[in-house]
């Protein structure tokens, strides 16, 4: 399994991005911050919530210049008909990871292998590579996209930040 302070697994993947198929990896983004979320399955609960609370606020990921990028063991033409017939999902315009052959999220340690399935991961990994932040959950409960930014932008201080510190305010100074 992954651990924080380790090199991300690289990744070079099929995904479904706003109606189209194309090939993704982790080092297009060198340089950048990238927010890799992990979800069970297409046409499901929970899942479209997720999805498009990260569109919703893919435009304040990017100003942080970070990236979004989505993942299910689903196909890329599960991801296409579920993303173009779901009136909550058609605003997301960051790629989604179709990880059939389960690399990746055996990479990442969210696989739940007897179900062929990834457990609820969100991995904030930073501009060289390294995984700053790894929250893995179980498939009942979404995740709050707002505490990832507010962790995201924490990050990006270089600062020791306490317990519901939020932008603007004081930090407890160096790393």
């Amino acid at each position: 399994m992954i651990k924080v302070g380790q090199k991300a697994p690289a990744f070079e993947e099929t995904a479904y991005v706003a109606g189209e198929f194309k090939t993704v990896k982790l080092s297009d983004n060198k340089g950048k911050w990238t927010v890799l979320f992990f979800y069970p399955l297409d046409f499901t609960f929970i899942c479209p919530t997720e999805i498009e609370r990260f569109a919703q606020m893919e435009g304040d990921f990017k100003k942080l210049n970070a990236v979004v990028v989505g993942a299910s063991t689903d196909s890329e033409f599960s991801h296409k008909n579920w993303y173009e017939t779901d009136s909550r999902l058609k605003a997301v315009k960051y790629p989604v990871i179709a990880d059939t052959s389960h690399r990746l999220s055996s990479a990442y340690g969210v696989l739940v292998t007897d179900k062929g399935i990834a457990l609820r991961g969100t991995f904030i990994i930073d501009p060289d590579g390294i995984v700053r932040y790894s929250l893995v959950s179980d498939l009942s409960v979404g995740r709050n996209v707002q505490e990832i930014l507010r962790v995201l932008q924490a990050f990006q201080t270089g600062e020791l930040c306490p317990v519901h510190w939020e932008p603007g305010e004081k930090t407890l100074g160096k790393a």
